[in-house]
């Protein structure tokens, strides 16, 4: 059973005459009220000027002060976010303040909880507080009989939110729907469960979609993506969605996931403490089955096609070895040095599609490299690209949403390290150096010269302990900046 989702509302009532079981307010470490915080403190007999002079209120990002039982006020209890600076607060400090207050107060059953975080007035703000309010409720006790994560049944935001309250809905799902499938174990959430979850997004959605079983990936030549489902019992699946919300004649946004529903390494075989997250690796296919679906409930004028690559790599009898060459769907001949780079050959037959697909511009995502995290850490994204000007647009996209990620280079020099002496390339580089770049210049020789930015979320896809804005496990990072790239996309002819 998927997890309870609040309804969410508008409401014109004042935070002190609300009946509610919380009423959340925003402080910022100027520590100037606003006018929900000015009221608040007036009502409470300046309760929160108090707090402020003894030094238990200041304001600083992700501070949680509670007020509970408080006179003066109709709301069982007061919580107090810190917003930080004034003049920083954006669309990522709006979604982690909102998201850290209720996942707070989701630890126990409330009914109905009050936000008043700050102006909420520009859309954008108010859509990130009303996604993070959401991911916030959502924790990854999906199986536990007594569970962790209570999300209230109704979450009241002040009226100044009311324009974006809706994207703010769509988001927040989105995301959610991201999180619950990286949550889920990988006996529950193999290929085709996977791509049968995709139909019902589809069918809800009014997205076309098209599966590629076995027998069609065989005729279609998908030699590399083949190669590393051959350890497994569960059979591959190639996933497209299709989303028309422009004219026919422009092309499409292609969104390109990684989705391995759970990697062993192959007979690269990971030890079991690096084994034991990668139910995970298949968050890039998770991110743009999720991305995809927002953009359709939004009804952006643009076109979308998402494809998703679904296998599972395993050691079995007939998995790929060391030294095999494989036949990529675009004719390159690969020797496979590690099977554990096994995301990257999936990635390579699924881009070849894109490119089929004439799509305008291609991002993909995918956890791909531990590279990647020992260049930038686990809370940053690498981005690598063939297009400067496709690149900067996609870092842009993912600053507005505050979702961090950081270009790394892609000198030709790089390729040199992926040629095989008996295949045109092979899947790894040179040692332990440049990893993340050397499967980066590895997939650029799959997208035809199309501009394409490739997003590894190695590092940020999957908590391995929580944060006070969100539980441990999947994050549904770069969901929302994917739909920011859609909404601002500027097809080609």
């Amino acid at each position: 059973m998927p997890p309870v989702r609040p309804a969410v509302e508008i409401t014109s009532e004042s935070p002190t005459t609300l009946e509610a079981d919380c009423v959340v307010v925003g402080l910022f470490d100027d520590k100037q009220f606003d006018r929900p915080a000015a009221a608040m403190n007036a009502a409470t007999g300046g309760a929160l000027a108090r707090l402020i002079e003894g030094g238990d209120l200041s304001g600083k990002p992700l501070e949680l002060v509670p007020l509970l039982a408080p006179t003066g006020i109709r709301a069982a209890q007061v919580l107090v976010v810190g917003l930080g600076p004034r003049e920083n607060f954006d669309r990522g400090t709006a979604f982690r303040a909102a998201a850290a207050a209720i996942r707070q107060l989701a630890a126990r059953a409330r009914q109905t909880v009050g936000v008043y975080l700050a102006d909420l007035a520009p859309p954008d703000l108010a859509e990130s507080a009303v996604a993070g309010a959401l991911a916030g409720a959502q924790g990854q006790d999906l199986y536990r009989r007594e569970k962790k994560t209570f999300a209230p049944a109704r979450l009241l935001f002040a009226a100044n939110a009311e324009r974006g309250l809706q994207g703010g809905q769509v988001l927040g799902d989105a995301m959610n729907l991201c999180r619950r499938l990286v949550n889920e174990p990988p006996q529950e959430l193999y290929p085709e469960v996977f791509a049968d979850r995709a139909s019902a997004v589809a069918q809800e959605c009014g997205l076309t979609i098209e599966t590629w079983d076995q027998a069609r990936l065989e005729a279609e030549r998908c030699g590399a993506l083949l190669a590393v489902a051959r350890g497994s019992e569960r059979p591959p699946r190639l996933v497209m969605l299709r989303y028309r919300g422009a004219g026919n004649d422009a092309r499409p946004l292609a969104l390109v996931g990684k989705g391995v529903t759970f990697d062993s390494g192959g007979l690269s075989l990971k030890p079991s403490e690096s084994m034991l997250t990668m139910k995970m690796d298949m968050a890039g296919a998770a991110t743009v089955l999720a991305a995809v679906q927002a953009i359709a409930r939004l009804k952006l004028p643009v076109n979308v096609v998402g494809l998703m690559g679904l296998v599972e790599n395993m050691p079995g009898g007939r998995a790929m070895k060391l030294g095999d060459v494989l036949w990529a769907r675009n004719g390159r001949s690969i020797e496979v040095h590690n099977t554990d780079a096994e995301g990257r050959l999936v990635l390579a037959d699924v881009l070849s599609v894109a490119v089929e697909q004439r799509a305008g511009h291609i991002v993909d995502l995918a956890t791909l490299t531990g590279a990647c995290v020992v260049a930038l850490g686990p809370h940053v994204a690498g981005a690598m690209s063939n297009d400067q000007p496709w690149c900067d647009r996609v870092l842009a996209a993912a600053r507005r949403c505050g979702e961090p990620a950081w270009q790394l280079p892609m000198f030709a020099e790089y390729g040199e390290d992926i040629k095989s002496d008996v295949a045109d390339i092979k899947n790894v580089g040179k040692g332990r150096w440049g990893g993340a770049i050397a499967a980066a210049k590895f997939l650029e020789e799959f997208v035809a010269g199309t501009p394409w930015t490739h997003l590894d979320i190695a590092g940020p896809a999957f908590l391995e302990s929580p944060k006070p804005w969100l539980d441990a496990g999947g994050t549904g990072c770069f969901v929302r900046t994917l739909v920011e790239l859609a909404r601002n996309y500027q097809p080609v002819s």
